[in-house]
């Protein structure tokens, strides 16, 4: 037996050994209550334990009551087991699902190729932000629609009959439907589709089903916190996780069966084609990731969130492919019919699209509200550049009102950092670390305390070095004092580590939203609690931290005094704009000044640029 089949039956074999593990845990479990049957009914017919009614009776009649209540125990312990393992919700990708009235063509093209590779069709289709697709078992009840509505509201033997014949859904990358064209699509499905035959056998699908309840028991067991259950929780996790590790060679090596047999059915489906999809596939990853990190988590971080992201990957992408030449060609497949057209109201799903991955990889509420709403491409540039560069000229000026005035070009010290005075109840930040924990014993407690309260909700500072927010002041600063750089590194780093945790602790006020069928996908069981699954903030010494402040004030100073303007770049980012030209040679300069104390180069970037550093700026 040679290609697909041999592949489905070598998955099959390997469920039947995951299907016999499952049966030896039942009969382990069993052989307690298996000996206490024996030894009851051998009492009562009187072929155990009546030889000698003197001698024996005792001793039997304790053995019978030991192994009864064993038994019982164990019986106990395997039915509580039983219950976790199979109520626990599965673990769900999060995604959006795809009715078949809002994508018909999509459906379409799916059973299209589902009958060219005589599998069965998925029962649904679903997006997510992700560059990648695959298929996913969403047959248990928990994921069902309300009793009422499950197969036409039958009953359960109904409800039974559907979960038995429901095929996997189908669950597609949204950055695939927009970069990639209709064949591209098509050809890059086609090994994933096929997964459909070896999902439909009974046998694939039980151990599978058992599987993912081990792996959901594994984490109810993980959240459980009342201190009653603990131990009984602590009891299932033990025999869910020992049931994986029994298991687990044999799944992994059904799933790489299951997956050869599909790739082995679709070869002769647009095999062509499936090359070409592959290329692009690594290409929309490298897009999408650099749109992610560069471009949306910047409006992230300040309450707004991109509503068009997957188009944005299109304009990402031709960015690429004008400037790397081993990308050259493929804007010409832009002639062609794009995958997105498959879909009735692309500009719908690519919303909510884009806000999922804001959810998944920033933590932000599920809903937009007044401090988290949609921006679109066109007002990025006004409302997320500028705004973020004024925000953060707004807290260098805040944490150079607190620094002890110079005198003679030395500061003057402050008080220690433990006695009282004004900022005092700040002292304990210090300087943040890479993974953003206050260091109190850095640099910035040799100058006094951290950022004032007061300055960090915005009011002016009484102080007499206060000369308002101009560039000449940060550049002053910087050169006049060695140990400047470090000082203010640290208290930046103090005062945005205190506005994050502010956050944070708002989105923790927030009421969660209702998890179920009717609010959309489920998250499942198997998933953490906490947002984001994937962080992409990524760590900042406090030097980078300095820079990209100073950064902000010379880009705002160049708004303000010489006519630039804020942009985007798909690609980087956030940049600056000088007579409709993008500026991009302001990074050398300014960390000439952070790291060395040097003004002379963005002086020179100054002067020739036309800003004037002495007027003030306007800050948020």
């Amino acid at each position: 037996m040679a290609g697909p089949e041999a592949g489905a039956e070598a998955a099959r074999a390997r469920a039947l050994a995951v299907l016999r593990i499952r049966g030896a845990a039942l009969g382990v479990a069993l052989v307690p209550a298996a000996v206490a049957v024996v030894l009851l009914v051998g009492g009562l017919t009187g072929r155990i334990g009546r030889a000698d009614p003197v001698t024996s009776s005792t001793g039997w009649d304790t053995a019978r009551w030991v192994v009864t209540a064993l038994a019982l125990v164990v019986l106990l312990l395997a039915a509580l087991v039983t219950t976790v393992v199979v109520r626990a919700r599965p673990a769900l990708s999060p995604s959006v699902p795809i009715a078949e009235e809002s994508a018909p063509d999509l459906y379409r093209l799916v059973r299209d190729l589902a009958d060219r590779l005589e599998v069965p069709a998925p029962s649904a289709i679903a997006l997510t932000p992700d560059c990648d697709s695959w298929l996913e078992d969403r047959t248990h009840r928990a994921h069902g629609p309300p009793r009422g509505k499950a197969a036409g509201g039958g009953g359960a033997a109904a409800r039974r009959g559907a979960r038995a014949v429901q095929a996997p859904v189908l669950v597609i990358g949204s950055p695939f439907m927009w970069w990639m064209r209709v064949a591209e699509l098509r050809a890059l499905l086609a090994p994933v589709v096929a997964g459909t035959g070896p999902s439909a056998n009974p046998d694939i699908a039980a151990a599978r089903r058992f599987v993912r309840g081990l792996d959901a028991a594994v984490a109810v067991s993980a959240r459980a916190k009342h201190p009653l259950g603990a131990p009984a929780s602590a009891f299932v996790g033990w025999t869910a996780r020992l049931l994986l590790r029994a298991c687990r060679e044999h799944a992994m090596e059904m799933e790489r069966c299951v997956a050869a047999a599909a790739s082995e059915r679709a070869q002769n489906v647009d095999y062509g084609l499936r090359i070409v999809a592959q290329e692009q596939v690594g290409l929309a990853y490298a897009g999408w990731d650099r749109l992610l990190t560069r471009v949306a988590l910047p409006a992230w971080r300040l309450g707004r969130w991109p509503s068009r992201l997957d188009a944005g990957v299109v304009s990402a992408l031709t960015e690429l492919s004008r400037r790397d030449r081993l990308a050259e060609g493929f804007t010409s497949r832009l002639g062609e019919r794009p995958a997105c057209d498959l879909l009735e109201e692309p500009g719908a799903v690519d919303r909510a699209a884009s806000l999922l991955a804001a959810r998944l990889f920033h933590g932000g509420p599920a809903e937009p509200g007044p401090d988290w709403s949609p921006v679109g491409w066109q007002q990025y540039p006004e409302e997320v550049v500028d705004r973020k560069w004024r925000l953060e000229a707004a807290r260098l000026h805040r944490v150079l009102d607190a620094l002890p005035p110079l005198t003679g070009g030395r500061p003057v010290r402050e008080e220690p950092v433990g006695s009282a005075g004004p900022g005092a109840a700040g002292a304990a930040e210090g300087p943040v670390t890479a993974g953003g924990v206050a260091d109190p014993e850095g640099p910035a407690a040799a100058y006094g305390p951290a950022v004032p309260e007061g300055l960090a909700a915005g009011e002016p500072s009484a102080g007499p070095e206060s000369s308002g927010p101009t560039l000449v002041r940060v550049i002053e600063r910087l050169v006049s004092d060695e140990r400047a750089s470090d000082l203010v590194a640290a208290r930046l780093g103090a005062e945005q580590a205190r506005e994050e945790r502010a956050e944070a602790a708002r989105q923790a006020a927030r009421e969660p939203v209702a998890d179920g069928p009717d609010a959309g996908v489920a998250w499942g069981d198997g998933l953490a609690d906490g947002l984001p699954l994937f962080p992409m903030q990524p760590p900042r010494t406090g030097r980078e931290l300095l820079a990209d402040h100073v950064t902000a004030m010379v880009c705002c100073a160049a708004v303000d005094t010489a006519g630039a303007a804020p942009g985007l770049d798909w690609l980087d980012g956030p940049i600056l704009l000088v007579d409709g030209a993008r500026r991009s040679d302001l990074g050398h300069p300014v960390l000439r000044l952070v790291d060395d104390g040097d003004a002379g180069p963005l002086v020179d970037w100054l002067g020739e640029v036309g800003v004037r550093p002495e007027k003030p700026v306007r800050l948020v």
